[in-house]
């Protein structure tokens, strides 16, 4: 490959990311405006100035412009455990390997009326566990590894790493019914603690 190929492939893939933030960006203004359920395809590309094709050629369904970048988290997920000490007891290198991932805080109302749209809509309810099951392919080796060799590691590991993401869950759904008047974190650690107990 030319550099000139590798110039035009890196200009192709920022057009692409930009056209997708957008995209994403129109659609859940209509969400919060309209509705999950309300806001049709049509009137998601209308909005955003691109054909169905186009829509689908970004996205598969209507649910995966909310939560597009769950499968992705879970290899960001994996490398910051990766990155934690391998001294580290298992449950606490996965709990700072998660919340090292939160950005900035961002728009509390917003990231609030976004959860609180996926928590009430079934079919992005059920996308989502969909989504978050996939990160067991991204962190169940790292966990096998850290626990060493033995008969049940593989199930231990899985057992660790769905304990963790139905805690998550759980926590989300319980920091969204409180419309966030703690921090996610608090309500994560309740849940972890009521399982490890």
């Amino acid at each position: 490959m030319t550099s000139a190929d590798t110039e035009q492939t890196g200009l192709w893939a920022r057009t692409r990311q930009r056209a997708y933030a957008e995209i994403t960006a129109v659609a859940m203004d209509l969400f919060l405006t309209n509705g999950f359920e309300q806001t049709t395809i049509d009137e998601i590309v209308t909005a955003a100035g691109i054909s169905r094709r186009s829509f689908f050629r970004y996205f598969g369904t209507k649910e995966d412009v909310v939560l597009g970048h769950f499968v992705a988290e879970g290899a960001v997920l994996r490398g910051a455990l990766e990155g934690r000490p391998d001294s580290e007891e298992i449950w606490t290198a996965l709990c700072r390997a998660l919340f090292s991932l939160e950005g900035a805080e961002g728009d509390q109302q917003r990231i609030l009326a976004i959860s609180k749209m996926l928590y009430q809509t079934p079919s992005l309810r059920a996308r989502s566990i969909e989504k978050h099951l996939r990160w067991y392919d991204d962190l169940v080796p790292e966990v096998e590894r850290r626990l060493g060799q033995g008969s049940d590691t593989t199930l231990r590991a899985k057992v660790i790493v769905g304990c963790v993401i139905t805690c998550l869950d759980l926590a989300g759904e319980a920091w969204t019914q409180d419309n966030g008047s703690k921090p996610l974190k608090e309500y994560f650690d309740a849940a972890l603690n009521a399982v490890r107990r």
